[in-house]
């Protein structure tokens, strides 16, 4: 009798443990591409399907977030948490369809470099994801974030020092493409950065 009007119950942890693990997907994608050398235009298209599917994850997420009263979390963390995780996968779908549209022949190696720090910290924070769901481990949680910051501060060198080498090479429209690419790959593990910052905050504030 009352069902219809009582409010509905959502798993936001699901939500969150769904998106990562499809984000590792596309992170696994990408450095299979720059391991393998496979098919661009192939992996593009993986990359973006599964990008769809995070979209979709992220609008229920939202809509959900809309329709309860009661949350877990506060409501701006789940809002920020759920988009900052959107956005590594946005990034690196846009980076992988430039590879595309430039019909670029050769990955340049700092490419390889970080894809396989964007899966090392996409697993972190997936580890990190998890133990939200009790915070009986906050000390731990904040360990891995922390990994998660050194990751970032390794792939920032990593880019840096790609177009310090891509300057010296003095091709301008190589300049121009793979500056565009590394830029996004760069926001990607910046992203990453910030989930990490923004579980942090949440332990932090539920010590």
């Amino acid at each position: 009798m009352f069902r219809g009007i009582l409010p509905k119950h959502y798993d936001f942890f699901d939500y969150f443990e769904k998106h990562i693990g499809l984000t590792i997907k596309v992170c696994n994608e990408l450095q299979a591409f720059t391991n393998e050398g496979a098919d661009a235009a192939a992996s593009a298209k993986a990359i973006k399907d599964l990008e769809h599917e995070l979209d979709d994850i992220t609008h229920q997420c939202t809509t959900a977030l809309h329709r309860t009263f009661i949350t877990p979390l506060e409501r701006g963390d789940i809002h920020l948490l759920i988009k900052r995780l959107d956005d590594i996968a946005d990034y690196i779908d846009g980076a992988m369809s430039r590879i595309v549209l430039y019909e670029l022949a050769e990955i340049r190696h700092e490419t390889q470099a970080v894809a396989k720090i964007l899966v090392r910290a996409t697993t972190k924070i997936e580890e990190a994801l998890k133990g939200l769901r009790d915070l009986k481990n906050g000390e731990l949680i904040i360990e891995k974030c922390k990994a998660i910051r050194e990751l970032e501060d390794e792939g920032d060198a990593l880019l840096r020092s790609a177009l310090i080498r891509l300057f010296k090479e003095n091709q301008p429209m190589l300049v121009i493409m793979w500056k565009e690419i590394f830029e996004r790959l760069e926001k990607a593990i910046d992203r990453c950065k910030d989930v990490a910052n923004i579980i942090e905050g949440i332990v932090i504030d539920s010590a």
